[in-house]
């Protein structure tokens, strides 16, 4: 199997396979939990879930497949930023979740992970789109960087067609599912700090 076939495995199981880190912040025992590392955590949360939400209106619906299906080359909104705003959103809830569990100890494993997941999904859904799309997936390469905005990010948001191509109802619909995780993954530790009291 090689790099691509393991970035397109990746890709089509994305969904299940932050589990085992879901398994490990609810079965694993806190030592102490401040209560201003909880708070830490949902901000750092509601910070990942915002910039999905602003991705999601502008990508709409195509980012929930699980195929080879694109869509049209979107460089508006958090795009015009980064090139993976989505996965950059899923990172942000993962490491605030952990932060929100007490296990801040866990971090440089879940950051490592999921540093290893994105990196070969991006890599895979890079070829992929460049061989579909061309030079306009090219000269956007070139303008927006992968994960870190930069100067040059700049320069591309800037030039970047405004409006968002969903309204806020088509967001929310297409987001549910996250928005539904996040709500039950906050009940659960919610539910293991209970029970570790009693």
């Amino acid at each position: 199997m090689g790099a691509s076939d393991i970035g397109n495995w990746l890709f089509r199981h994305r969904t299940w396979l932050p589990l085992p880190i879901a398994a490990a912040l609810l079965l694993i025992p806190a030592s102490a939990r401040p209560s201003f590392l909880v708070w830490i955590g949902v901000m750092v949360v509601i910070a990942g879930e915002w910039l999905r939400l602003w991705a999601v209106r502008h990508i709409g619906a195509v980012s929930r497949t699980r195929s080879e299906r694109l869509g049209p080359l979107v460089t508006t909104g958090p795009f015009g930023y980064t090139r993976n705003p989505l996965y950059i959103g899923n990172f942000a809830l993962w490491v605030g979740f952990t932060i929100s569990a007490g296990l801040v100890w866990l971090l440089p494993i879940v950051v490592l992970v999921l540093a290893f997941e994105y990196h070969a999904i991006v890599r895979w859904e890079e070829r992929l789109l460049e061989g579909r799309i061309g030079d306009p997936y090219r000269a956007y390469v070139s303008s927006v960087p992968r994960w870190m905005p930069g100067s040059r990010a700049t320069q591309a948001a800037a030039s970047a067609q405004p409006g968002a191509r969903f309204s806020w109802p088509e967001t929310l619909f297409s987001e549910r599912g996250t928005l539904i995780a996040i709500v039950a993954g906050y009940c659960l530790l919610w539910l293991k700090a209970w029970l570790l009291m009693t």
